[in-house]
């Protein structure tokens, strides 16, 4: 293939996935998601993408075509995860949550879409009891249209497995067109601790400007290679992402949280790898991994703020640049200005090296061996990551 091969990104959020197909050599053409404001922030850190503010469920495959400007070109993989809440271990599951059908969605577009291969992601829990229905129900819906072979077994990957500094486990499904080579399963890259992704970023504390907003000029410390490669100190042999202009001396995605001095104590005394015993908050081992950072509900579900967990170091949570840090994400990616927005982008994503190990599977399957592209990519509009959404929501619809 002398060209990258093009991919779609269903339920996007900020882009987690589209950003490990892209460093896995995909051209990333066109993304959903029904969220404005995380389709402002896709937009802004994936101009070479067209953002489609919609819900899944309305679309057609053709829309989607047209939106994007690809016409009749062939797509090489369309990828996603439908929203999960209905089927998350935390909590009650609910086969009857109206978000499940979705999921059902995302088989419609494959098919209209009609690519080459898919890649499906969902939590664990739509493996286990009741939900499992649901899953052989979804595979069954792909084994009987005679159109895709599913890779057998699915796969529950946690992205500690694959150099992402966080226990994340997610359900991963892979298809490709009938009588098409199989992907093998990635294989584990080995462990990165908390210590390495956080220990040179300042403390945004000893920041003033952090309290008003979300950057800063700093001067970071002496980063670990796993910090080098996401400051874009040192290369990366396996990211064929197209490079980003952008400024490495600021802190970005970093707005301080007030804590009252009694919660300070009480986060200073708590043990490495354990939880505070009043906000249940788990404090972070510097030489471990991390818990899983959640994202909490959207406003539909009430807007309950998932617990962030404590700086390994500092007295505090942690930001949301370091829960990035946590997640696999360059610096010069970033989320909405607000802290609840910013959690719940990071929260909702895929790490983006988990995303690289299936995509980068995917490519060798289909045969295609990605190269750097030369050319660079200029971020958007800082303007997209401080909209609210109402704003949000007339930027896009000024584009339809």
């Amino acid at each position: 293939m002398s060209t990258r091969p093009i991919a779609i990104d269903l339920f996007s959020g900020a882009g987690g996935l589209s950003l490990g197909f892209e460093q896995a050599g995909f051209d990333v053409r066109a993304s959903v998601d029904v969220d404005p404001i995380h389709c402002a922030v896709h937009e802004f850190n994936f101009p070479g993408c067209v953002s489609i503010a919609g819900d899944a469920g309305a679309l057609t495959g053709a829309d989607i075509r047209a939106r994007a400007g690809l016409g009749s070109a062939a797509i090489a993989c369309v990828f996603g995860g439908p929203p999960c809440q209905g089927f998350s271990t935390m909590g009650r599951r609910s086969m009857e949550d109206p978000r499940n059908g979705l999921v059902m969605h995302f088989h419609r577009l494959v098919h209209e879409l009609d690519p080459d291969t898919f890649a499906f992601e969902n939590v664990k829990g739509l493996t286990a009891g009741s939900q499992r229905v649901f899953l052989d129900a979804f595979l069954d819906a792909f084994t009987a249209s005679g159109r895709y072979d599913i890779v057998s077994p699915w796969q529950v990957l946690n992205a500690a497995d694959f150099g992402v500094p966080q226990a994340r486990k997610r359900l991963i499904i892979i298809g490709v067109r009938r009588g098409s080579t199989m992907p093998a399963w990635p294989v584990s890259a080995g462990r990165v601790t908390v210590a390495d992704a956080l220990d040179d970023i300042p403390d945004a504390d000893t920041i003033p400007a952090l309290i008003e907003r979300d950057w800063a000029e700093v001067e970071h410390g002496q980063p670990s290679p796993y910090a080098a490669v996401l400051r874009g100190i040192i290369g990366d042999p396996g990211d064929f992402s197209v490079p980003r202009s952008w400024a490495p001396e600021l802190l970005t995605s970093s707005l301080r949280t007030e804590h009252s001095e009694l919660s300070k104590g009480r986060f200073a005394m708590t043990p490495h790898g354990t939880f505070e015993p009043v906000s249940r908050f788990y404090k972070l081992n510097p030489k471990g991994v991390s818990n899983t950072i959640r994202a909490g509900t959207g406003r539909d579900r009430g807007a309950y703020t998932s617990a962030r967990p404590i700086h390994p170091h500092h007295p505090r949570c942690i930001t949301v640049r370091e829960a990035a840090r946590l997640h696999s994400y360059p610096d010069w990616f970033r989320f909405h200005a607000t802290k609840w927005h910013g959690f719940r982008q990071v929260g909702n994503s895929v790490p983006p090296l988990l995303g690289r190990a299936i995509a980068g599977s995917i490519a060798k399957a289909i045969g295609y061996s990605p190269v750097k592209p030369s050319h660079i990519h200029q971020l958007g509009d800082p303007r997209l990551l401080l909209l609210n959404g109402t704003q949000a929501e007339a930027h896009f619809a000024s584009r339809r």
